[in-house]
C-alpha cells in the first residue's frame, strides 16, 4: 500500500480524500457514512445565521443532467459524465443544534482518525465571527469559511456571499485569522478571472489553505418546456469542471509558491482525478456532487484507486502535489510543429 498521508498546514490527514459539504452532509447520519467510508476529512454543510438561506432548503431542487443534456436517473445508475444542477438551501437546524451535532461528529471522527470540518458560509461579518469563536471555544480542530457560493446573485438578499474582491477576502481572512488559534480554510469562488489574486489574498492574510474553487452558476434551457429547468440558475459541477480546477489550481501555485496547501474542488469523480488535481498543486481533494449523486461508496472507491495510482508509480500522495504545475510550459515555450494542426480539420466537402 501507498503512504497516503498528506498536511494541510498544520493539519494531517490519513488521505487527501475529502467529503466536501452539501445536502447529504447536513443530518449526522450521513457524516457519520462519510467518516466511515474511509475519506481523510468531512466537512459539514455549512451554517450562517440567515433564515433566508435556512429557507432556501425547502425550495432546493435537483437534477442530474447526461451528457446529452436530458435528465439522468438519480443515482449509481447515472451514466458516466453526469452533470449535477441544483438549487441549495442551508442547514434547517439553529446554530446551537448545528454546533452541539458539530462536536458529536468531531468525537466520531477522531476515533476513526479522521478530520471534521465544521464549516460557516459568509452572510454578515460579525454574527459569521461570533459562530468561529463558538466553533473554536468548543473545541473544533479547523474551521472552514466559505465566501464563495455561487447563488448569491439568486439567493435572497442577505442570505450567502459570493466574494470576488482580494481585498474583500483579505480582510474577511484576517478577521478570522486574528480571532481564533485553530487553522482557517477558506473557500473561494471560480466565478473570477481572479481566482490566484483571491487565494494570495487569503494566504496573506493567515489562512492555512484556500479551498478552490466553487462551483458556478448555470443555467439549462427544458426543449420540451422552453422553460429553465428547475426554473432558474443553479449551481452546476460535474467532471467537465476538472480542467478548470486544475487550471486554477496551477495558476494559484505560480502566484504562490510551492509553500502554500490548496484544497481542489469541483470536478473530482474518482481516485484518478484526485490525483489529477494533486498533480495540479493541490494537497487534498474535496469531492461533493458525485457522492451525493452515487453513494458513499464513491469516497471509498476514491481512495483505493488513489492508493494504486501511488503504489504503480512508487510514489506517495505526498509527491504527486504540484509535479504537472510545475512541469507546465506558456505556448509560446512549445516548439514549432509546422502545419501540424492540418490534422485536426475536417475533410472538404467534395464539390458538386
Amino acid at each position: 500500500m501507498a503512504d497516503l498521508r498528506v498536511e494541510v498546514g498544520r493539519t494531517a490527514l490519513k488521505n487527501p480524500v475529502i467529503a466536501a459539504p452539501g445536502e447529504h452532509l447536513i443530518d449526522a447520519v450521513g457524516i457519520r457514512s462519510a467518516i466511515l467510508a474511509g475519506a481523510g476529512a468531512v466537512v459539514g454543510k455549512s451554517i450562517n445565521e440567515s433564515q433566508a438561506a435556512k429557507s432556501q432548503l425547502r425550495r432546493a431542487e435537483y437534477v442530474a443532467l447526461s451528457p446529452d443534456w436530458t435528465e439522468a436517473p438519480w443515482g449509481p445508475s447515472a451514466p458516466a459524465g453526469t452533470t449535477v444542477l441544483s438549487r441549495s438551501g442551508l442547514p434547517p437546524m439553529d446554530f446551537e443544534a448545528w454546533l452541539a451535532q458539530a462536536v458529536a461528529m468531531d468525537t466520531f471522527a477522531r476515533r476513526h482518525d479522521c478530520l471534521f470540518v465544521p464549516s460557516i458560509i459568509l452572510a454578515a461579518d460579525e454574527p459569521a465571527l461570533d459562530m468561529a469563536r463558538r466553533i473554536e471555544a468548543a473545541g473544533l480542530r479547523v474551521l472552514e469559511f466559505n465566501v464563495g457560493t455561487p447563488y448569491a446573485s439568486e439567493a435572497a438578499k442577505g442570505a450567502v456571499s459570493t466574494v470576488l474582491s482580494p481585498e474583500r477576502v483579505g480582510a474577511l481572512t484576517r478577521m478570522m485569522t486574528r480571532a481564533l488559534g485553530i487553522p482557517v480554510w477558506i473557500k473561494i469562488t471560480g466565478q473570477s478571472e481572479r481566482v490566484p489574486d483571491l487565494a494570495t489574498a487569503a494566504f496573506a492574510n493567515g489562512a492555512e489553505s484556500v479551498v478552490m474553487a466553487g462551483r458556478a452558476l448555470g443555467m439549462l434551457p427544458d426543449l420540451e418546456t422552453q422553460a429553465p429547468l428547475l426554473s432558474t440558475s443553479g449551481g452546476i459541477g460535474g467532471s467537465w469542471n476538472l480542467p478548470l480546477t486544475c487550471h486554477w489550481l496551477a495558476n494559484s501555485r505560480a502566484a504562490l509558491g510551492a509553500g502554500r496547501d490548496l484544497i481542489g474542488i469541483n470536478g473530482a469523480t474518482n481516485g484518478q482525478d484526485v490525483a489529477r488535481m494533486m498533480l495540479a498543486g493541490a494537497s487534498a481533494v474535496g469531492m461533493a456532487s458525485e457522492v451525493m449523486l452515487r453513494g458513499w461508496q464513491v469516497l471509498t472507491q476514491a481512495v483505493a484507486e488513489l492508493d494504486a495510482y501511488c503504489d504503480a508509480k512508487s510514489q506517495s500522495a505526498r509527491d504527486l502535489v504540484g509535479r504537472a504545475a510545475d512541469a507546465r510550459k506558456r505556448f509560446a515555450d512549445m516548439p514549432e510543429l509546422n502545419e501540424h494542426w492540418r490534422n485536426y480539420i475536417p475533410a472538404p466537402l467534395a464539390s458538386g
